[in-house]
């Protein structure tokens, strides 16, 4: 897989983009003494977006060395999410501050659209960027929007205009419990019975049968059923948490 010419090289040298020291320092740097597992490999990406706004295809390269992974597998993960910026030689980086408006069918629906084009009109395009995005998950309060990390909920106008006037890009971080604070209010206590093997596999499922929850797929199949017939296979088991489905309804998933 490529993506963009590589930088020239000497025959004696290997083929495709060539591994810049400098580029290599600076994502030594930002990564630190953090693990370089290939299960990490999106939240370097995203320190390496964060401290140069966009993910230049020479930090890429020296990412791949960094971690002992193939060019094509960090390009692979980094072209996948809409909020990763891939910057190849020659080419400009995006403006400092990016607005996302979501455009998937809730927000669609409330108007997001005509909200993208009224603040594309108002805007330097080179301080601003606006970019109309899928699912951001906040389908409760459509048209949802994001101004560089804060999330602006039931957008309009205005007030996306307010927060670019203060600068306000910051992410807002809502009160929450901390882990101890809830271990000290019985947090875990059904985990901790789990794992002592007081509680089985088949008795949480029983408990889950019993009060009655169902899948949201499959007609309504009940979880317990379900948890029932995966633990009853060989083999291992895998777990995936589905956070965002770009449809009405997603903030479910919350």
């Amino acid at each position: 897989m490529s993506f963009g010419k590589g930088l020239s090289r000497k025959p004696s040298q290997p083929k495709g983009r060539q591994l810049e020291d400098a580029a290599l320092t600076e994502v030594q740097a930002l990564l630190g003494d953090e693990p370089r597992r290939r299960d990490l490999l999106i939240e370097h990406l995203h320190k390496i977006q964060d401290a140069y706004g966009c993910l230049e295809a020479r930090h890429l390269r020296a990412l791949a060395e960094e971690m002992r992974l193939s060019q094509a597998e960090v390009y692979e993960v980094a072209s996948f999410y809409h909020h990763f910026d891939i910057v190849r030689e020659g080419e400009a980086k995006p403006a400092p501050v990016t607005v996302r408006v979501c455009d998937s069918i809730a927000c669609s629906l409330k108007g997001a659209d005509a909200l993208a084009a009224a603040l594309e009109s108002g805007v330097d395009p080179s301080k601003v960027r606006i970019q109309k995005v899928p699912c951001i998950g906040r389908c409760a309060a459509a048209p949802a929007a994001q101004v560089g990390k804060r999330a602006v909920d039931h957008a309009n106008e205005m007030s996306v205009r307010s927060l670019l006037f203060e600068g306000t890009v910051a992410p807002e971080i809502p009160q929450y419990t901390g882990f101890e604070a809830y271990r000290a209010s019985g947090g875990y206590k059904v985990l901790e019975r789990v794992r002592s093997g007081e509680l089985t596999a088949e008795s949480v499922a029983d408990l889950v049968l019993a009060a009655g929850l169902r899948g949201l797929g499959g007609a309504g199949f009940p979880t317990g059923t379900k948890w029932k017939i995966v633990n009853d296979l060989p083999g291992p088991k895998y777990l995936t948490i589905n956070g965002d489905e770009g449809e009405p309804g997603t903030f479910k998933d919350r």
